[in-house]
């Protein structure tokens, strides 16, 4: 059985911007953010696609890893994820091929088959391709093989990109990836940090599928949760209602904008868009370190993941620096 000091753990950032804040203020946030948790011994830093979301300025994920990458010197980055129904395969391997070909065994890749935004947007970004889900296992096929060893009889390759071997990992909040990663022998990270309903069984589905390939002879599961730690639990229980009013503004396709804590969410919510936040964060991990200790026993026993990787959305970036810096004293032991 794995022990909480046994578990590899990492940041996924959603690059957020602040009510009154902006762009460039949160991608300056994210560069420094990495630079702390690299010294405070995080594994990996990811961040995400987004499109058409005030709130979030990752969408250029590619161009803010090589800002992130050159900020920051032995923490791994990477996407969590490039949404690759957005893109050529080729686009991407040339992306990520130069990304590794800069900063050399730090670059991840990982693989979503959702749009990052909605159907509007989708098109917007799209244009001609047609970008669906349903080809997504075929893309990843190409845009693996640009990544791996040029062939003789190869007509288009990646530069750089070819023989880069960038790592692929495949996401998932839901059980196609899952089966999808197993079969191909690949990483598997799970979006338990908004969708931790399936969590389970998207692992039983991965294990059951796994085939040993050149990349991994056994499986291996990240699983994302949400972070809000603080020197007590009253505080944290104050901080989280930031990550409250962010979700409850998605549900209700409202800005995405973070806005500052406040002592009560009375008079915010409806007891039903309660409920539904509550569902979407049943993972999250909120508290002070002794709790959240507790809380990680017992999610690292159910699941026996390899990694957890962390996002942590608070108001003041200071807050968000410094829960990152409990969590890595309660992972180390």
């Amino acid at each position: 059985m794995k022990r909480l000091s046994d578990i590899k753990f990492s940041t996924l950032d959603l690059v957020p911007v602040r009510e009154n804040g902006s762009a460039a203020q949160s991608l300056r946030n994210s560069l420094d953010l990495a630079q702390h948790v690299e010294k405070f011994g995080y594994n990996r830093f990811w961040v995400a696609e987004h499109h058409n979301m005030d709130g979030i300025a990752s969408s250029a994920t590619s161009v803010l890893l090589g800002y992130l990458a050159g900020g920051t010197t032995t923490i791994r980055v990477g996407s969590g994820g490039v949404m690759l129904p957005n893109h050529a395969p080729l686009v991407i391997a040339e992306q990520f091929g130069t990304l590794e070909s800069l900063y050399p065994g730090r670059i991840d890749l990982g693989l979503g088959r959702a749009p990052g935004s909605d159907q509007m947007t989708a098109r917007a970004l799209r244009r001609e391709r047609s970008g669906s889900a349903d080809e997504f296992p075929e893309d990843v096929t190409e845009l693996m093989r640009y990544l791996g060893p040029r062939t003789p009889d190869q007509r288009i390759i990646a530069m750089p990109g070819t023989g880069t071997n960038v790592p692929v990992w495949l996401l998932g909040s839901s059980l196609f990836s899952a089966q999808l990663a197993g079969e191909r022998g690949l990483p598997y990270a799970f979006a338990s940090h908004f969708a931790p309903r399936f969590m389970h069984e998207a692992i039983r589905v991965y294990r059951n599928h796994f085939k040993p390939s050149a990349v991994l002879d056994k499986p291996y599961v990240m699983l994302g949760v949400p972070l809000v730690a603080a020197d007590t639990d009253e505080q944290a229980d104050y901080l989280a209602t930031s990550v409250y009013q962010r979700i409850l503004a998605l549900m209700r396709g409202q800005s995405l904008v973070q806005r500052p804590p406040v002592k009560t969410m009375d008079g915010l919510w409806l007891p039903h868009e309660k409920e539904a936040v509550g569902d979407f964060l049943g993972l999250a991990m909120v508290g002070s370190p002794q709790k959240i200790r507790a809380k990680l026993e017992v999610l690292i026993e159910q699941t026996q993941a390899d990694e957890l990787i962390f996002t942590c959305d608070l108001y003041e970036h200071a807050d968000r620096v410094h829960s990152y810096e409990l969590l890595a004293q309660v992972m180390k032991g």
